[in-house]
């Protein structure tokens, strides 16, 4: 099997273009097939680290990304990608233990589905997470998350164009977590980031400051999808749920 397999069809070219990484030839195939006959644009590569350079050159507006990948495994993709990304990854696998669910999320995935897949289950996917746009940082003192709208500069935060008032604290943790945008960060590296709080692994410092930011930013359901808690691990800002 060649290294690299890219397809490509330009039906519409005005199509969103979805880039699907998987090594087995026949699947990605497959997959490619039934999203262009869904009315995508779709490139296919099969190893982990041409498809870091494709994602950065060609800038899809989602990612398959199946996690057992020659060179790379999806794990370590996503978690590179994610550092000029902004876009969502749906990862792919055979396996469906909750630790590799975890180290998905952790790795910055928006969402997982297990093999083997079902066209209509994968479809739904796609255009759920498509649905909910994509995160792109504006300048360095300003960061825009959908509706969210962060400023270092002037400490402020407009949440769909009205100013939500935040503490110091407060706006310190926002800005934290939106820098580390779909990466888990644990109770001991914000407490690391941040002065004038503290955390000795009992107190509940940094959970209580973690829910009065979420209930000031609209992030009230339950179990919470913009602010996610990920148990065991500490908390993680998803970057396209604004």
């Amino acid at each position: 099997m060649a290294d690299l397999l890219v397809t490509f069809t330009t039906t519409h070219s005005d199509a969103t273009h979805i880039m699907v990484v998987e090594d087995d030839a026949s699947l990605a195939q497959w997959i490619s097939d039934f999203l262009i006959d869904s009315g995508y644009v779709v490139t296919v590569a099969n190893r982990g680290d041409e498809a870091v350079e494709m994602i950065r050159t060609d800038e899809p507006a989602l990612v398959i990304l199946d996690v057992n990948l020659p060179s790379k495994d999806g794990f370590e993709v996503c978690h590179e990608v994610r550092s000029f990304y902004h876009k969502p990854v749906l990862m792919l696998t055979a396996r469906g233990e909750e630790s590799d669910e975890v180290s998905g999320i952790e790795a910055g995935a928006n969402d997982y589905l297990i093999k083997p897949v079902r066209p209509r289950a994968l479809l739904a996917r796609v255009q759920s997470l498509l649905s909910r746009g994509e995160t792109v940082p504006s300048s360095k003192n300003s960061r825009i998350f959908g509706e969210l709208e962060i400023n270092a500069e002037s400490r402020s935060v407009l949440m769909a164009g009205q100013a939500v008032e935040l503490s110091t604290h407060e706006f310190d943790l926002c800005w934290l977590l939106s820098e580390n945008a779909n990466i888990v960060m644990s109770r001991d590296d914000m407490v690391g980031a941040m002065r004038g709080i503290e955390y000795d692994g009992f107190n509940r410092s940094v959970d209580i400051l973690v829910s009065r930011l979420r209930k000031k930013l609209g992030d009230t359901s339950q179990p919470p999808q913009k602010i996610k808690t990920v148990w065991g691990k500490g908390y993680m800002f998803v970057a396209d749920a604004w």
